[in-house]
């Protein structure tokens, strides 16, 4: 039972270390300018960018595109501009972290 129990606290403690350093990521690459986890700002909180993709097998690959590139039309007339600044595997590490927000 000990055993079963610090198991579940050292998994706890890694996926919430996990999802911070994705916070910071996010705050690194300057996301949290026009973002935030749960109100819109500029662009879409990331909980509602979760809710529109849900259940989207092809999500993952299109937001990681338009992290890079950026896009226009999807949520309204303000563009998000490209980051040429986040490599492609940051920006799926951010996606899936993105897609992960209830």
């Amino acid at each position: 039972m000990k055993g079963s129990l610090l198991v579940c606290l050292v998994a706890g403690a890694l996926v919430s270390n996990v999802a911070m350093a994705n916070a910071d990521l996010a705050k690194s690459k300057n996301c949290m300018a026009c973002h935030s986890v749960a109100n819109k700002v500029v662009g879409p909180s990331f909980k509602d960018v979760a809710a529109k993709y849900a259940g989207q097998k092809d999500a993952e690959d299109k937001l990681t595109q338009k992290v890079i590139k950026g896009g226009a039309g999807v949520w309204g007339a303000v563009p998000m501009p490209a980051n040429a600044q986040v490599t492609e595997a940051e920006a799926r590490t951010l996606v899936k972290w993105i897609l992960a927000q209830k």
